[in-house]
């Protein structure tokens, strides 16, 4: 899995709030990930309305996946939802980060992302 690097408006007219995460999307879905109820990364996604998601390979040949659209919902997040991030993020480490993470647990919210329109380039294509 890669990290995403998601990019955020601000209202103000300032750059974008740029920011590592760890994220899940399934062909045909939604984009979603987890973030603080009182983050300043969730009170410009509540703002804003709208986020972006880039994803990249970190070694030649590049490649990357760009997606940005509307946020559809934001909810609490499930226990099982963490898990699954934390699993896909951190394999056999995954129950460490949960039990060290039991503090934020209740603030933690799921923001899901309509996938609107999507840019990607693979350079392997030009070599």
């Amino acid at each position: 899995p890669r990290i995403g690097v998601l990019s955020v408006a601000d209202r103000d007219g300032r750059a974008p709030l740029t920011v590592p995460i760890w994220y899940e999307y399934q062909p045909g879905g939604q984009v979603w990930f987890s973030t603080g109820a009182d983050s300043r990364k969730m009170e410009r996604i509540r703002a804003a309305g709208r986020v972006s998601l880039l994803a990249q390979t970190e070694q030649s040949p590049y490649r990357y996946v760009s997606v940005e659209g509307p946020v559809s919902a934001i909810d609490p997040a499930k226990p099982e939802e963490r898990r699954a991030l934390a699993e896909r993020y951190l394999g056999s480490d995954a129950d460490r980060y949960l039990e060290a993470t039991t503090d934020v647990a209740a603030t933690m919210m799921i923001v899901r992302m309509e996938p609107e329109h999507w840019l990607s380039r693979d350079y392997a294509k030009f070599g």
